[in-house]
């Protein structure tokens, strides 16, 4: 096999090396348009988890590279003067030039054959005379783009503008600091990668050697409007450095820093549809990026090396090995882009979290990626992640979730909400034994807060059939009856309904036997804002008319009136999803030219009076909540700044909280889903627009729910698929953290029940006595 590298950074070099090891006969060649002693960058961290696999595909690398390695374990932040550590992390970084120098020998060692200083011919060339191509030709990589048409490439760029330096000194830390200056805010990254010399003076001057005194990578980064207003824009680069050098002087003790043909830079993230085109195969940062600021760039790329030779040893051939290659790192790619997406934008919007209690802040800061959580920093380091929960208010011996919140009247007993989720159960709207076994059972199960599922305010306004209403007396009698049983069997648990219209989203099968699709017979006429289908198969909705507005108006009201006569504890209104009241709020779905369409501020018009008018009605000692979409995941529809005025709108009209959920308002969105994906919105929400928020959408863990409630992201989280497999959630995150508090009180008929269930033994006896020879 004949096999051709483009690109000689570390990913290119240790293909090369892996490819040859596993099979001498193959031909490697690596061409690298840079000399040998040329490189960009300064330090490189690695994980122990990619350290473990080179060890396991090659000894002598990984010995090497632990000669060479700084480890430590401690992330310092420095806010506002002050320096909170957190222990317990783990990394090791080395010298990058020293990672190449690894790299080059043991290709030479092994008869890969390195071409410095040259370009690689074009890859339809190298295709033809080569078995296999691996383009590992970095960010700018002109192999994608020459088959841009088949990979499809999407490069994002983003609002941030950083500069990779060095600095003569090793921190003994990973170290984010941060800098409000008359501009702006400006943020340091920084860790060390070249430990001192052991006769090395540290109260001596600078040497100008790094093998002396040690030497920590530096990223400085700021908003782009941050940079341009300090005038970073204009200067020469040696101007720069000396400029970052003195905003961040006390972190570097007043040395200098040092640049390596460093530039202002924006991060690119790079998404390939496709990795391969026939026997060329992307690696790296060519096929993908991830932040700096979870340090995953040559980590990913040095991982790609040891995916792809592992699946050309497994498959039979090269066509399959490169399909079995990106099988099995996308996944694995996407979580990292995922998790490094969510740092990213923390670090964009850093302002946001300036004023936050000091060790909520450096919280925040540890757990932005989402991959780091209050358990993992709990084991981490127990006395960083108890001083949080005191600052926050935690009793001693209480988990974030269940610490009280209260709204308006209303005290919840804990921060876990059982998020509104549709049965398709009700018979003419009314809730019968389904709905009162549902609902209580997760009352009985310890969620301070139990929602219904969306309750219609018309027989019009249904979604399917099967939606409950709140119409008819015979139907808010039914709701009496459940929301009895919740006080009476639950007291503790409080029970909310949610208010909504189905809009132009109506009229159509139950979930199971075709979700959004129309019903066959038995129709009901469609009204919206606008008179456009939901998807290509629905049926067009009417636009309503001013009188019909009214109409609808008061249908609310009069549900409203029927809620409270039926014991409801809370009200939201539910403005979200592509419903009636969000395809008001959505540029895609209201193309009205009236008064309620056009700008925001008209699209906000008749939700806000429905808020208003239900408000009026509503018991005043009784909270309401509106849950939005924050976003439409479509080009042209509600952007996260737009969610964030209109959350200032309810919360200025007397809403208690906004319950932030994101999409569905058209059929050809594109969601990014992932681990707890819809909360940066909540966040931004809650911090812009200073009103509590309920966060929803994929928070599956107590440990999730800890997370953000600590963090200060969210005040609430309503979970839903995670109650519909156990209906005592929140009762078995109390006992499963050794909790017994009143947050999380077990029914009197179920408390033999509050222990996890034991199990046969797994582990063997332990030997009685040892014994010397």
């Amino acid at each position: 096999m004949r096999v051709a590298v483009i690109g000689g950074g570390p990913g290119g070099l240790y293909a090369a090396a892996l490819l040859k090891r596993l099979d001498p006969g193959r031909e490697v060649t690596v061409w690298e348009r840079n000399g040998p002693e040329e490189t960009f960058g300064f330090g490189v961290v690695l994980s122990d988890e990619t350290l473990g696999g080179i060890e396991h595909a090659d000894p002598v690398v990984y010995q090497a590279l632990q000669r060479r390695f700084v480890r430590w374990d401690d992330i310092d932040i420095v806010h506002r003067g002050v320096t909170h550590r957190s222990g317990g992390h783990g990394f090791a970084a080395v010298r990058r030039r020293t990672l190449l120098e690894i790299l080059h020998e043991r290709c030479r060692s092994l008869g890969v054959r390195i071409r410095f200083g040259t370009e690689a011919p074009h890859p339809d060339e190298l295709s033809r005379t080569h078995d296999l191509v691996i383009a590992a030709d970095g960010v700018h990589s002109t192999t994608r783009e020459a088959y841009a048409q088949v990979l499809r490439p999407r490069i994002t760029e983003h609002r941030c503008r950083y500069i990779w330096l060095a600095a003569e000194l090793a921190f003994d830390a990973f170290r984010f600091e941060i800098a409000e200056t008359e501009h702006g805010v400006m943020q340091l990254h920084g860790y060390p990668y070249s430990r001192p010399s052991p006769d090395h003076d540290p109260s001596a001057r600078p040497s100008g050697s790094q093998n002396q005194c040690g030497a920590s990578t530096v990223i400085v980064e700021m908003r782009e409007e941050v940079w341009r207003a300090a005038g970073f824009d204009e200067p020469e680069p040696g101007e720069s450095v000396e400029r970052c050098a003195k905003i961040f002087a006390d972190a570097l003790g007043g040395r200098p820093l040092h640049s390596n043909k460093s530039a202002w830079t924006t991060f690119r993230t790079v998404v390939n549809d496709r990795w391969s085109h026939g026997n060329v195969v992307l690696l790296g940062d060519a096929a993908h990026t991830a932040h700096f600021s979870i340090g995953s760039g040559t980590k990913l790329a040095v991982e790609d090396a040891l995916a792809l030779a592992a699946c050309l040893q497994e498959q039979p051939d090269v066509p399959s090995a490169l399909a079995a290659y990106e099988q099995e790192r996308k996944p694995v790619v996407a979580s990292t882009q995922r998790a490094a997406r969510a740092s990213l934008e923390w670090f964009e919007n850093l302002g946001l979290y300036l004023g936050r209690p000091p060790r909520q802040f450096a919280f925040n800061l540890l757990t932005r990626s989402r991959r780091v959580t209050h358990g993992n920093l709990r084991l981490r380091d127990a006395r960083f992640t108890e001083a949080v929960e005191r600052e926050f208010g935690c009793p001693p011996g209480t988990p974030p979730m269940f610490t009280p919140f209260r709204l308006r009247g209303l005290t919840l007993r804990n921060r876990v909400v059982v998020s509104p989720m549709d049965m398709y159960s009700a018979v003419d709207g009314v809730p019968g034994d389904f709905h009162l076994v549902h609902l209580g059972a997760r009352a009985l199960g310890g969620a301070g807060l139990v929602m219904t599922e969306m309750v219609c305010v018309s027989p019009e306004g249904r979604i399917t059939p099967g939606c409950a209403g709140l119409y008819s007396g015979r139907q808010a009698e039914a709701w009496r009856r459940i929301t009895d049983f919740v006080h009476r069997q639950a007291p503790g648990t409080a029970i909310g309904v949610q208010l909504g219209h189905s809009g132009r989203k109506g009229s159509t099968r139950l979930m199971w036997e075709g979700m959004d699709e129309p019903l066959p017979d038995g129709n009901w006429p469609l009204v919206a804002a606008s008179p456009l289908p939901y998807k290509a198969g629905s049926r067009t909705p009417r636009q309503l008319s001013r009188a019909q507005l009214t109409d609808i108006r008061e249908q609310f009201t009069a549900a409203a009136c029927r809620a409270a006569r039926a014991g409801f504890d809370l009200l939201e209104l539910h403005c979200a999803h592509g419903y009636l009241l969000s395809g008001f709020l959505s540029p895609l779905t209201n193309h009205r030219t009236d008064a309620y369409g056009g700008s925001l501020r008209k699209r906000l018009r008749f939700p806000l009076e429905v808020f208003d008018a239900v408000r009026g009605v509503w018991p005043q000692e009784r909270p309401m909540t509106v849950r939005i979409s924050a976003t439409d995941w479509a080009e042209g529809g509600t952007t996260a700044e737009d969610a964030v005025e209109i959350a200032r709108a309810f919360a200025a009209h007397g809403a208690d909280a906004i319950d932030v959920s994101t999409g569905q308002v058209v059929a050809e969105e594109r969601p990014e889903f992932g681990r707890s994906y819809q909360t940066p919105y909540a966040d931004r929400i809650r911090h812009e627009a200073g009103v509590p928020v309920i966060a929803v959408g994929a928070i599956s863990s107590w440990d999730d729910v800890n997370s953000l409630v600590l963090a200060g992201r969210a005040d609430l989280c309503a979970l839903a698929r995670p109650h519909l497999y156990d209906p005592h959630w929140t009762l078995h995150a109390a006992a499963e953290q050794g909790y017994t508090g009143p947050a999380a009180v077990w029914p009197a008929p179920y408390r033999a029940g509050s222990r996890r269930p034991q199990t046969g033994r797994t582990d063997a006896p332990k030997p009685r006595l040892s014994l010397g020879d």
